[in-house]
């Protein structure tokens, strides 16, 4: 393995306060802002990141510790927050994320993972036979991927306003 599991959970422990930072009372046209019609808000990923708590990480895990291969993970809906968290507010689920993020850690850290764990290997619906290290590693990726894209939103709000500097920019270009 050439990473470090206690620097993964430190890192994975950061994003709930990055995106409490980046969004916490900040006014709902940020929260529901979109770069398209078919991306996702603010709102969005952060019900998405509480989906994955609740039904990914930790939940596929324990799938990969108990059963390996011989259980195929349950496929994740992708797009379940988009109905799911109709009428919360962002700073809920912000709230929420933060809770849910810290049970997960510490679940994770309780197992004491050895290497020969992390080499465990389960069953993806859709990538096939995946190791327990490569889930944990997927984890804070996944995380980072969706902080660029609340900021790549954000960001292109000023699109316009910003002029000449756009060049200078790469998170406004298309």
């Amino acid at each position: 393995m050439n990473w470090d599991l206690p620097d993964t959970l430190d890192l994975l422990s950061r994003t709930p306060e990055t995106l409490s930072a980046l969004l916490r009372g900040t006014s709902a046209a940020w929260h529901d802002r979109r770069d398209s019609p078919e991306s996702w808000s603010a709102f969005d990923v952060v019900g998405h990141l509480i989906h994955g708590e609740e039904t990914d990480w930790v939940p596929r895990a324990r799938i990969v510790l108990a059963h390996g291969e011989k259980r195929t993970f349950e496929p994740f809906d992708r797009f379940a927050q988009l109905e799911r968290f109709a009428g919360f507010s962002l700073d809920r689920l912000l709230d929420r994320f933060a809770e849910l993020r810290q049970q997960n850690l510490d679940v994770v850290r309780g197992w004491q993972l050895t290497e020969a764990q992390l080499a465990l290997q389960g069953r993806h619906p859709s990538l096939g036979v995946v190791s327990l290290g490569q889930l944990l590693a997927t984890w804070p990726v996944h995380d980072l991927d969706h902080v660029a894209q609340i900021s790549r939103v954000l960001a292109k709000r000023y699109s316009a306003e910003v002029g000449a500097w756009r060049a200078y920019l790469p998170i406004l270009k298309p």
